[in-house]
């Protein structure tokens, strides 16, 4: 479904991505794993063209997307979680939703998405009107997968949606992830939480200092002596 060939970044002089190579087939979760600024954020940032890869291609569905315009890519079904969440903090829960579906003209499979967003997120339903801004993390975190979730889209990246959130909190939106792949949705997610992401994803990457260092299954990565050395606390 989505093919990262020999992708490479680059901030400047610094050279944040080494030819990248990465697959993930419909219907998986593959997570991708490793430290602050080894380069996670930024594959992200190039698969939805927030950045432009200095060499490297891109293919989605059989179509090179490389440097496309990130409203065509979602308009091709790729829906992007950024790091942060970046709601709108000024407009409300349901503004937040219906900026989600902006490109959708569907009136009544929209309604019944909201519906869907509500039924996984009822805490949304009870602060329809609430400004974003006033929000707790998760419920920020919950507002963001739900608005992209309002593309109906084929793949789902998510980057960091463990960040700064309390346990039971994060647990609740991994089986989420869980549920919305199941349902359908193909899934890359980006997760310095490694157990936790491992132990939902099909498939996963070890990203060190702008280079894949590993790739396996999650089950491999979990039992891996490196990997549990270096993410696990092991």
């Amino acid at each position: 479904m989505l093919k990262i060939n020999n992708l490479d970044i680059f901030y400047g002089g610094i050279h944040a991505l080494k030819k990248i190579n990465l697959e993930v087939k419909q219907g998986e979760i593959v997570t991708l794993i490793g430290a602050n600024g080894a380069g996670k954020t930024s594959t992200l940032r190039a698969l939805s063209s927030l950045e432009k890869p200095k060499n490297g291609e891109i293919i989605f569905n059989g179509e090179n997307i490389t440097g496309m315009a990130p409203h065509k890519l979602v308009a091709k079904g790729i829906s992007h979680v950024p790091e942060g969440r970046k709601i709108f903090a000024n407009l409300s829960v349901m503004e937040n939703l219906e900026l989600g579906a902006y490109l959708r003209k569907d009136k009544k499979s929209i309604e019944e998405d909201y519906e869907m967003v509500f039924e996984k997120f009822p805490r949304l339903k009870e602060r329809i009107k609430q400004n974003a801004g006033t929000l707790s993390g998760g419920e920020q975190q919950m507002l963001a997968i739900g608005r992209a979730l309002m593309n109906r889209p084929k793949m789902l990246l998510l980057d960091e949606p463990s960040m700064g959130l309390a346990p039971l909190v994060v647990n609740d939106i991994f089986d989420t992830i869980v549920e919305i792949n199941k349902a359908g949705t193909t899934i890359l997610l980006v997760e310095q939480n490694a157990n936790k992401a491992l132990s939902i994803a099909d498939r996963a990457y070890v990203l060190e200092t702008g280079r894949i260092t590993l790739q396996g299954t999650a089950d491999e990565l979990l039992h891996d002596d490196k990997v549990r050395a270096a993410y696990l606390g092991e």
